[in-house]
């Protein structure tokens, strides 16, 4: 078997690779894709088995379907764990894919979970119909300002017909008017991709009982829990609600030392799309819900109103993570859940 360590970059990749049966050690640097790919095909063609160790990174997909096609086995590490495990203050790329290539051989490597690629698909679209939604909304604020600096104020009334009609027939001048029709012009070719994509999620939603059971939580929609499933995986990667918190970045960076403990922001490590949906969630939670708004006022009045919504967000993640490993919906939880035993539970001794 040839073990190779790489050093992955957008345009090119240093590898180390070791041949497990001669103990040969070699180094080679990679030009993106040709070159890459011609290498890796030559050992297939030789019938060499191989397995490629690389830190998670972007812009790698098409290496990552190489190397499937091929029938290569491919090891993605942590890149903070991989870093973790350098010794040298010195770095460069010969020595990263070493690193790599010794972690491998070492039995090291710090293996993280990949999704497959239906799952990464699936992202795709939950991303597109984000981004396509940012792009309208703002279109949507720059008509609001023509709309206000001409005296015309009707916030979401705005966005009816007799709010647009409004907003058409207000008299501007020549560049203005050319400002509103083309902003009208891409709020009408964003707003049906929009609903085409919403659409195509709902049909995903419907498909998975996971999802389905994590919307019965108040707050959480079709958008939030399929991202949730899609991103988390697999429940039993997790031991506990921290890691949870941990995994989408809503968990305060720390660094203590003796007796002084001092926390920063928050990591923001993990899916941002996702910490963005908790995020939102957590706070139509806190209005429909009087046990979660007297919670965030408390915190709100100590720590202040971001810090409350991270908080919200954080406890959020939580019981979406305890309800799809108990396979427990919303109701459930209530009854079984974390307050179980609490004064005035009796399901809490059962």
């Amino acid at each position: 078997m040839l073990i190779i360590g790489c050093d992955y970059h957008p345009g090119l990749q240093q590898i180390a690779f070791v041949d497990t049966d001669t103990g040969e050690l070699s180094q080679e640097r990679l030009a993106h894709r040709e070159q890459a790919e011609r290498f890796y095909r030559e050992l297939k063609q030789r019938g060499i088995a191989v397995r490629v160790g690389m830190e998670s990174s972007g812009h790698s997909r098409w290496f990552e379907r190489l190397l499937q096609e091929l029938g290569f086995e491919l090891w993605i590490g942590d890149p903070a764990e991989v870093q973790s495990k350098r010794v040298r203050k010195q770095k460069t790329d010969r020595q990263d894919a070493q690193l790599l290539l010794r972690l491998m051989i070492e039995d090291r490597f710090p293996r993280i979970w990949i999704p497959d690629a239906a799952n990464r698909d699936m992202r795709q679209l939950l991303w597109h119909r984000h981004r396509l939604v940012q792009m309208r909304t703002r279109v949507m604020n720059q008509l609001h300002v023509v709309a206000l600096n001409e005296g015309l104020r009707r916030k979401k009334a705005l966005w009816r017909p007799a709010g647009r009609a409004e907003l058409e027939a207000i008299v501007l001048a020549p560049w203005a008017r050319r400002r509103r029709q083309d902003l009208l012009d891409l709020l009408d070719q964003l707003t049906p991709k929009i609903q085409e994509l919403t659409h195509a999620l709902e049909e995903e939603v419907e498909k998975r009982a996971v999802t389905r059971r994590l919307m019965t939580h108040p707050g959480v929609g079709p958008l939030t829990a399929l991202a949730y499933e899609l991103v988390i995986g697999t429940p039993e990667r997790f031991h506990c609600g921290k890691q949870i918190a941990s995994y989408v970045g809503l968990v305060p960076e720390e660094k203590s030392s003796g007796d002084r403990r001092r926390l920063g922001h928050i990591s923001k490590q993990g899916n941002a799309l996702l910490r963005f949906l908790l995020v939102e969630a957590a706070q139509v939670t806190v209005r429909s819900q009087p046990q979660w708004r007297s919670k965030f006022f408390h915190l709100a009045m100590r720590r202040g109103r971001k810090i409350a919504k991270v908080a919200m967000a954080r406890k959020l993640a939580v019981h979406l993570y305890w309800m799809w490993r108990q396979g427990w919906d919303y109701d459930q939880f209530k009854k079984l859940g974390s307050h179980a035993g609490a004064p005035g539970n009796p399901y809490g001794g059962k």
